[in-house]
């Protein structure tokens, strides 16, 4: 057993005192103004005891610094003869110790203390150290320091011993007769290593090797020991055992040193490190994921696990001791190399990189890696991810997001992409190129008669045309429907534009056969050139369009270019669509008021209500060239809604026979609200609902026949009347007043107007007027502007009319001369 730790008594006076009464000394004896005391001052005299541990010494650097004096105890410490020798020849731990606190106290010019320790004889020594200059007025300042020893001397081996968690065991060697090592004696053991074996440290010491309680691995150690005694080297191995106290198995790192018989042992738990061993192995070769260790000073494989055998198609001993380079191409030799030994701690790879599998195939990986010791050396560990899948089906989902999944043309995207590319040619090399916008004709007809699936069938053999009618250097894409675009370059003029638009409609247009079917399309085509047309892809796009459209106006099956004032009309539309939304908000819309004449009565029996639009910058704009836009842009609902709403108030204004006559254009029957519209705007106004005429359009009754019926129904129920206008001007129908009993057919104007040169128009106007009379229906003749045609239409039985030879168009604040004198005024007129 290790001896307690043992403190020796030293004859030593109270440091602290002793170095107090010299700092009081010094600072005592400094003359007033002075820095530094004067030698015979501070050491001449009454300094007793304290001058055996003070050592007397000149010189500016510890490499000048001489010794002068010595006391006792300081020659005791350094040795007898001190006198004139230099700092440097003295032992090297004090000559360190007094050189550093010379050097403070020079800088500090004041006293300075001071602690070292020095070993000596097994023993820790710590002694305290006071350094003050001193003035000598023979000449350079001189140098004191007082030096005495602590109170308390260490056994450094049993400081040793006990400061260590590691097991650290000394051995003696027992010998046979025939002087063979065949056992050892503990004879000295620390707490570290009782902890190990599970036994109380005062038990194991004296006790034999042999005799120790770990089982089976006794002779083992036992024999490792013997040949480490029998060669005197270092020995390092490591060593398992059971404890007998718990039943654990206790792994630990063995090294052994022997001098003689004598041989010290150190034990370090490694049963932490073993576990965290047995984790990675788990870890390792259980992994899905391919992994291997290499070494990174020549890249050869050390260890691979089953994932990775099985994901390259190795054998274990084929793998393990391959070169990484066998698993790189040739052509990424030096890239792969380079930073494969130059792993740090981690490396996680910002790339994808090819491996090749041992059947030739490659793939593409992303490896993962980091540093981990193995086998005493230094490796890198590596996991793989194959994204080979991964990339293949990013590269399907590219091209799909660049293709037309129905004709595999490229689409929308690619074409922009493809067309910005050729463009950028145009503007460096200062070459052309044409931009066809391809629309089928009467394609809308094949979907809705033989279905969707045959109109597929048929856009794929129009793709198909059209790759075949192109050069390499051309593209053709799929926009969208049955649009297709076609970018042709290079061109060497216009006329091979129109040529190839010409190819392209003849190659389309030729029957086709799908399913069983035969039929004919055809094509229209619009076309845009650069730079002349435009210099950027959505310009064109947009010009070859409008060219299209034009193409398709004037009859189908032709190609258009396209031309700048068709920029000027769109751009004025586009205008024209903005001020029209601004008007709707901004209140710029007021309603006109056109008599309705009552032949019979020779009065105003109501009025039409018309809308106009007083442009706040272009004056009155007529309702021909906004109504059908506001149709198209779905302003025309809300407006009519408006105009309900307006007309039927400003009638209440009007005497109470006097009707108001309101137009419902066919979108507003779409979109079903158009009863609720009358409603709300009789309830707003409080216009009874008989005094409502509401004019519809033979188109209404065109579609949705049976829909729109009923909405007729529900509007006569409420009491309102039913006109139908312009009656003979569109698909006339007798069917149409057989099934709504309407109040009223308006002939329209362009019968009225040629009356006097055409026959057939009195003839029409006879028939309607006695139709009208025959079912008890109303007749109004419009557009009547002269006394012949008045007379005319009354002679044919109309028994009512609308024209400019009354009144024309005018504001609700014009009205009051029409309805207060109407029966003298019609009076005069008939």
């Amino acid at each position: 057993m290790i001896a307690p730790l043992r403190k020796h008594k030293v004859e030593c006076p109270p440091l602290l005192s002793d170095k107090t009464v010299l700092e009081r000394m010094w600072r005592g004896s400094v003359p007033l103004g002075k820095t530094l005391p004067q030698y015979e001052d501070v050491v001449l005299g009454s300094l007793g005891r304290l001058g055996d541990h003070l050592i007397l010494l000149e010189g500016g650097s510890p490499a000048e610094f001489k010794v002068l004096r010595a006391g006792r105890k300081i020659r005791e410490w350094l040795g007898a003869d001190l006198h004139d020798k230099r700092l440097k020849d003295l032992p090297r731990d004090c000559a360190m110790a007094l050189g550093e606190v010379l050097e403070q106290a020079i800088a500090a010019s004041a006293p300075v203390p001071y602690r070292m320790h020095r070993v000596a004889e097994g023993m820790v020594e710590t002694y305290e150290m006071l350094a003050f200059p001193m003035a000598c007025r023979w000449g350079a300042p001189l140098l004191g320091v007082y030096v005495g020893e602590a109170a308390t001397r260490y056994n450094l081996v049993d400081t040793i011993f006990r400061s260590t968690e590691e097991g650290i065991v000394a051995l003696a060697a027992i010998r046979n007769a025939a002087s063979a090592a065949v056992d050892f004696q503990i004879v000295a053991v620390n707490q570290g290593a009782a902890d190990l074996f599970g036994l109380d440290e005062r038990k194991l010491q004296w006790c034999r090797l042999s005799e120790l309680p770990i089982g089976s691995s006794t002779q083992a150690m036992l024999d490792r020991l013997i040949a480490g005694v029998g060669t005197g080297q270092f020995d390092q191995f490591e060593f398992a055992f059971t404890r007998s106290d718990n039943k654990l198995e206790v792994n630990v790192n063995v090294g052994i040193a022997a001098v003689g018989d004598l041989l010290s042992m150190t034990l370090t738990d490694i049963g932490d490190l073993k576990q965290r061993e047995a984790s990675f192995r788990l870890l390792f070769e259980g992994n899905p994921v391919p992994m291997w260790l290499y070494d990174p000073s020549d890249l050869r494989i050390l260890s691979v696990n089953d994932a990775a055998l099985s994901h390259y198609g190795y054998s274990r001993t084929r793998m393990q001791g391959m070169s990484l380079l066998d698993l790189w191409p040739r052509d990424e030799w030096d890239i792969h190399r380079e930073i494969a030994r130059s792993v740090g701690e981690n490396y996680q790879s910002d790339r994808t990189w090819r491996h090749i599998k041992a059947d030739g195939s490659e793939i593409e990986v992303l490896t993962y890696a980091r540093r981990l010791p193995f086998a005493n050396k230094h490796t890198i560990l590596v996991a793989v991810v194959d994204v080979t899948e991964r990339k293949n089906a990013e590269a399907r989902i590219a091209y799909m997001a660049h293709h037309d999944a129905l004709t595999d043309l490229p689409n929308r995207v690619l074409f922009h992409e493809r067309l910005n590319e050729v463009l950028g040619r145009v503007r460096r090399n200062g070459e052309s190129l044409a931009v066809h916008c391809l629309d089928l004709d009467h394609f809308k007809g094949v979907n809705d008669t033989l279905g969707h699936p045959i109109g597929d069938e048929l856009l794929k053999a129009v793709a198909q045309r059209l790759g075949e009618s192109l050069r390499d250097s051309d593209m053709v894409a799929r926009l969208g429907g049955d649009e297709f675009a076609v970018v042709q370059f290079p061109l060497a003029g216009p006329h091979e534009a129109s040529a190839l638009a010409t190819t392209l409609i003849e190659v389309v247009s030729k029957p086709y056969e799908v399913h069983g079917h035969e039929f004919v399309v055809g094509g229209s085509i619009g076309i845009a050139l650069a730079p002349d047309d435009g210099a950027e892809a959505d310009v064109l796009l947009r010009n070859a369009d409008m060219a299209l459209y034009r193409a398709k106006a004037e009859g189908r099956g032709t190609a258009h270019f396209f031309e700048p004032e068709m920029d000027r009309r769109i751009q004025a539309r586009r205008m024209l669509e903005l001020d029209l939304r601004k008007a709707f908000a901004n209140g710029e819309f007021e309603l006109f008021y056109q008599p309705l004449i009552n032949l019979n009565a020779n009065a105003v029996s109501g009025f039409e209500a018309l809308l106009r639009w007083r442009h706040t910058e272009r004056g009155m704009i007529a309702p021909a060239e906004f109504i059908p836009l506001a149709e198209e842009i779905g302003l025309i609902v809300p407006l009519g809604e408006w105009v309900l709403r307006k007309a039927c108030s400003e009638a209440m204004h009007w005497p109470q026979h006097l009707k108001v006559a309101v137009n419902l254009s066919p979108a507003q029957f779409r979109s079903r609200g158009v009863v609720k519209a009358v409603l709300t705007a009789l309830a707003y106004s409080r216009l009874p609902p008989d005094r409502l005429e509401l004019e519809i359009t033979e188109s209404v009754l065109l579609g949705e026949t049976e829909a729109n019926l009923a909405t007729l129904h529900q509007l006569r129920e409420i009491g309102v009347r039913i006109s139908m206008d312009d009656f003979g001007t569109g698909y006339s129908s007798l069917s149409y007043l057989r099934c709504f009993p309407f109040d009223k057919i308006k002939i329209d104007r362009s019968f009225v107007s040629e009356l006097a040169e055409r026959p057939d128009c009195v003839a029409i106007i006879r028939a309607v007027a006695g139709l009208g009379m025959s079912l008890g229906i109303a007749t109004t003749a419009e557009g009547i502007e002269t006394r012949e045609q008045l007379e005319r239409v009354r002679a044919e039985g109309c028994t009512e009319v609308q024209g400019y030879l009354f009144s024309p168009p005018r504001p609700a604040s014009e009205l009051g001369q029409l309805i207060a004198p109407a029966h003298e005024k019609e009076a005069a007129v008939a």
